[in-house]
């Protein structure tokens, strides 16, 4: 008889709510996850006192507590969570900045229609269309990949609309290079500019707290600095795993969030890792000021997602880092939310995995701090000189991403190709998270309950 009905390999969000729905219909379950704490990009650490939150800008797929078929509110009736009992801040309002243009959007959808009627008058009615195709298109219905590039160049009549649009979207969920499928430009659509944007009334650590709570109080398991060194595999099926201090643990299923490539490595599963190969990185930098400089730099807005070039060409930069475009945004700035003393500004831009790869480590601190200022210089164009009296500051790379994510190359949102049924050539052995499609906090729980629904729970 195996050890356990099921186990989970990592504990962040998508293994969370995975092992949490499991454990609430009676399954014995297991995490196994390789750091001291859960999360994964999505966790937290403490340095000079001040709790800094990793991987969460915003969360996205805003609903208030009385819309029963949001996404955010299926997810809390799935998990059995309270969603009146989970307070949370939207955003004031975010932009999109783009030479000579721009666009604002915030949790009314109505805003960003009024902009580009604004920006782009010759395009309102095409913008038009685009919402009709949106609210109507089915993303998750089976169906060849399509190019959104092409659907956006036969809508709207001036492509530096697409590029502002594309910016957000893609920056926030999409793992390939220069286009996205139109599936998951609708996903993200939905997500970011009809749903919107919003954040916990409290940090990233109460938020996993509650749930790591709920998932034990179901009776489920969950074992830190416990990392996988193979997927015990006989066969087309699998029978556990093998920890990476030599000790065997057997399992009715097993269901890994650690992307297609690792899984695939750990259970001899062989795969063409050209095509599986995720490219799109990130480095991101906090900045902690002094809450009286708030006030001498531009922060009237959530988030500012900016493009200095006359297109946008979201790809993997030549060397290290692109500061060309990226994200400003400042985690403080929600409804609601108190200032801050200090106060916290964090940049992200484009990587180059290789690059920083290959860097030895007295040149890869050196390489930090020179593409640090480049990457300041660029966004301080928009919002003023902010680097004086910094208190503190420290920068990822997507070294730092496969260190704690263990997704091959840094790559934040996976392979290009994705299982969204979530099956694996081993019957029993299933993906959840970024490598299933689904993308953003929100999205990546509800991958994991929608693989323990469809493929778990019917075996019982």
């Amino acid at each position: 008889m195996a050890d356990y009905q099921l186990i989970i390999i990592g504990a962040g969000l998508s293994g969370l709510a995975a092992g949490i729905r499991a454990a609430r219909f009676g399954l014995k379950v297991l995490i196994v996850e390789q750091h001291w704490q859960p999360g994964g990009l999505n966790s937290y650490y403490v340095r000079q006192g001040h709790l800094l939150e990793t991987g969460l800008h915003a969360m996205t797929n805003y609903a208030p507590p009385g819309q029963k078929r949001a996404p955010l509110n299926r997810l809390f009736r799935q998990l059995r969570l309270s969603r009146r009992s989970f307070p949370t801040h939207e955003q004031i309002c975010s932009e999109i900045v783009f030479p000579e243009r721009t666009l604002r959007f915030s949790n009314d959808p109505e805003l960003l229609t009024e902009e580009v009627s604004r920006e782009f008058p010759g395009a309102a009615d095409g913008f038009r269309r685009l919402l009709k195709t949106v609210r109507e298109y089915d993303p998750f219905a089976p169906a060849p990949w399509r190019s959104a590039r092409r659907f956006l160049d036969g809508v709207l009549p001036d492509g530096r609309l697409g590029d502002m649009l594309l910016l957000p979207l893609m920056v926030y969920g999409n793992s390939e290079e220069e286009d996205m499928d139109l599936g998951q430009f609708v996903i993200m659509f939905r997500a970011i500019f009809l749903e919107g944007l919003f954040r916990p009334a409290e940090t990233i650590k109460e938020f996993l707290d509650m749930l790591m709570a709920h998932y034990t109080a179901f009776g489920g398991e969950i074992r830190f600095r416990a990392g996988v060194k193979r997927i015990l595999r006989r066969g087309d099926r699998v029978d556990g795993v093998m920890l990476h201090n030599g000790e065997r643990i057997t399992a009715g299923s097993v269901l890994s969030t650690a992307g297609i490539p690792a899984t695939a490595d750990l259970a001899d599963w062989k795969i063409d890792r050209s095509a599986h190969r995720g490219k799109m990185s990130f480095t991101e930098t906090i900045y902690l000021l002094p809450g009286h400089r708030r006030t001498s730099i531009r922060n009237d807005r959530t988030i500012i997602f900016f493009n200095h070039g006359e297109y946008f060409a979201y790809r993997c930069p030549g060397e290290a880092v692109d500061p060309s475009w990226g994200v400003i945004c400042f985690p403080g700035n929600f409804k609601g939310l108190p200032g801050t003393d200090p106060f916290q500004v964090r940049l992200t831009n484009a990587a180059n995995y290789e690059v920083w790869k290959e860097a030895a480590p007295g040149e890869y601190e050196m390489m930090k701090e020179r593409w640090r200022e480049r990457s300041a210089d660029q966004a301080g164009k928009i919002i003023g000189n902010f680097r004086q009296d910094v208190v503190y500051v420290d920068t990822f790379t997507p070294v730092t991403i496969e260190r704690f994510t263990s997704k091959a190359g840094g790559a934040v949102y996976g392979s290009p190709v994705k299982l969204k049924d979530g099956r694996t050539p081993c019957a029993n052995l299933f993906i959840a998270g970024t490598d299933q499609g689904y993308l953003g906090i929100v999205g990546a729980m509800l991958s994991g309950v929608t693989i323990v629904n469809r493929h778990l729970l019917r075996q019982e």
